[in-house]
């Protein structure tokens, strides 16, 4: 059986100081958990709630978030760049399969942005914007066009039925017949049935 105890009249009961002690000695943990959680939270809200993209986009120097795919670019300030010009095959377009050459085209793009330290220089012709809202550029790294080099490299069509500058066009199709008669990409023999979507 359990002892019990008896107290004097008027002598002071000794209060249990386990639980305050405990908070004292644990209370460095609990900020640093704290901290932790509302940076965690702060990272997930940028993630979740991304930059509104600009309604206007000028000529010039912009900085490059990632890539989306073989020929869409996502800036830092939001705005949704699609390469003018050309198509790449498919790699991340929903309820869509992966075409061949996808893959590739989107590391093409990703190490040209490497390569140019995620800065490029936009600039445009007679259409800004396609159905999709999207910005369409020409991409540069100093005196070399991404559009240009993924038609060269064989991972993108050129594509002279949208409405840009002729001279352009004149470029992508000069890039393209190199592309086919080296056999490169979507014109080897392994992508000579490269069905791509507009």
């Amino acid at each position: 059986m359990p002892r019990s105890t008896v107290v004097a009249p008027g002598t002071a009961i000794p209060t249990r100081r386990g639980s305050r002690r405990y908070w004292y000695d644990h209370r460095a943990t609990a900020i640093w958990a704290l901290i932790l959680c509302v940076v965690l939270w702060r990272a997930y809200a940028a993630t979740v709630h991304p930059a509104a993209a600009p309604e206007q986009l000028q000529e010039g120097i912009h900085d490059v978030a990632r890539d989306v795919d073989g020929d869409t670019i996502l800036l830092v300030s939001g705005a949704r760049i699609r390469l003018q010009g050309i198509n790449c095959p498919e790699s991340v377009k929903p309820n869509w399969p992966v075409e061949p050459w996808g893959p590739e085209a989107s590391q093409f793009t990703k190490d040209f942005l490497k390569g140019a330290h995620n800065r490029v220089r936009l600039t445009f012709s007679a259409e800004r914007k396609d159905r999709y809202d999207r910005f369409l550029a020409f991409v540069w790294d100093g005196d070399v066009m991404l559009n240009e080099e993924l038609v060269r490299a064989g991972l993108a069509d050129a594509r002279t039925d949208w409405n840009y500058s002729p001279v352009m066009k004149h470029r992508f199709l000069a890039a393209q017949d190199e592309a086919r008669q080296a056999g490169r990409g979507i014109w080897s023999k392994a992508g000579s049935e490269h069905g791509m979507p507009p």
